[in-house]
């Protein structure tokens, strides 16, 4: 199919629905291992920081991901850059299913993440493809698809290591990739527009974009505070849910995913607020929400329903920043959309992997309170950040996302 009929002719649902799948499933890889940490540890004669690397790495592989591949959606043909990735990241798995020991884990674990920025090719082919005033809810659908993936992924490890070993995550994993791989294969269309760089200039041209672009730069910011935040917390929950007062096995552990699956509706919401003009409105919204997610959680270490509310809040305020974001991004260049996304994306799994370096070594000796303070003064900077900007440019939270809109417009 050419690009110029693949520009007019609209995603099927069914497309649709394959594309949000294969993104879940893609970024789930960086996050079986959460639930499992305790497991793990155990079974290889770790500590809780050592065992906090695998999560490190995997944020640390998918943050270089982003930036070296996810640029080549803008230099190469997508459907058939989308099938490689998605094979090597199930190589990757497959590594780390059978791992004899923690050099063999991170190698596997860094492999599957460097390659499963897949779904960072997906999401820009998505916007691309579809009609500007429908772009807001398709991107707002593969980013539930992504919430759900980073999400249940907790759950499917926790219960196929309770029925099996820790291992079995990952085989299952790497089939279901392998399947994915062919599926996208025979059902996305072909598409390129390419940039007219080479590949050394169309890196280069990401670090520009920050430097030209305002908005994203803004937008990265709150990217990396954000997924900081959510890092922050589910890193080091398999520890305080095994520990007393609950001592929860990995199966039930894994279910709290479940919990946070619930933000996955805040994607949908994010992208029809976008489609309105309201993205910097749900922006507002979100970084309140996420401040005042650590008021419950305060209380997480004794109280279970103060953690499930918690983990509600927390996961729909993310969820909703990060979707208002990337349509703010893919609005400044759409002929540049993959390098935007990947010089966004790179930041949001930076500060994934500090949330996660600051999770470990926080939870050893500070407990769950070292956990909450820090979430507290993040959320805090996070917001502050956002309420100075909008000064700066004059704009007010109701209105701001029509300004925004009108702004990226004359910067194009």
């Amino acid at each position: 199919m050419s690009d110029a009929n693949a520009a007019h002719k609209p995603l099927s649902p069914a497309l649709i629905l394959l594309m949000a799948i294969a993104t879940g499933l893609a970024v789930a890889s960086n996050y079986y291992a959460q639930p499992l940490l305790h497991t793990i540890a155990q079974h290889l004669g770790l500590n809780t920081g050592t065992a906090g690397t695998i999560v490190i790495t995997a944020q640390l592989s998918y943050g270089a991901g982003l930036l070296l591949l996810v640029p080549l959606g803008d230099l190469f043909e997508q459907r058939r850059l989308i099938f490689i990735m998605t094979l090597l990241s199930a190589l990757g798995l497959l590594i780390s299913a059978f791992s004899p020991s923690l050099p063999w884990l991170l190698f596997g674990t860094a492999l599957a993440g460097l390659f499963s920025v897949v779904a960072q090719v997906l999401v820009p082919m998505a916007a691309s493809l579809t009609a500007p005033e429908q772009r807001g809810r398709v991107v707002g659908t593969l980013m539930s698809g992504l919430l759900l993936g980073i999400l249940l992924a907790r759950t499917a490890a926790g219960l196929l290591s309770d029925v099996g070993d820790w291992r079995s995550i990952y085989l299952l994993a790497a089939g279901l990739m392998f399947l994915c791989a062919f599926a996208l294969l025979r059902a996305l269309p072909e598409h390129h527009q390419p940039a007219g760089l080479s590949y050394p200039a169309l890196l280069g041209s990401v670090f520009r974009l920050f430097v030209e672009e305002p908005v994203l730069r803004l937008r990265a910011a709150l990217g990396l505070l954000t997924f900081c935040l959510f890092a922050l917390f589910w890193t080091p929950l398999a520890f305080l849910l095994a520990s007393p007062p609950y001592g929860y096995s990995d199966g039930v552990i894994g279910l709290f995913g479940l919990a946070g699956a619930v933000g996955a509706m805040a994607a949908n919401l994010g992208g029809r607020m976008a489609d309105r003009g309201k993205g910097a409105f749900a922006t507002t919204l979100g970084l309140l929400a996420l401040l005042l997610s650590w008021l419950p959680l305060g209380f997480a270490g004794h109280s279970l329903v103060a953690l499930l509310i918690g983990v509600l809040v927390l996961d729909f305020a993310v969820q909703l920043i990060h979707v208002s974001n990337q349509n703010a991004v893919f609005k400044v260049r759409p002929q540049a959309r993959n390098r935007l996304n990947a010089g966004y994306i790179t930041c949001y799994f930076i500060g994934g992997a500090l949330g996660s370096l600051l999770g470990a070594q926080l939870y050893g000796p500070y407990g769950w309170n070292g956990i909450v303070i820090a979430g507290v003064v993040i959320s805090t900077l996070a917001l502050g950040i956002w309420a100075v900007v909008q000064r700066r440019i004059g704009l007010s939270a109701p209105t701001a996302g029509r300004s925004e809109l009108a702004r990226n417009g004359r910067q194009r």
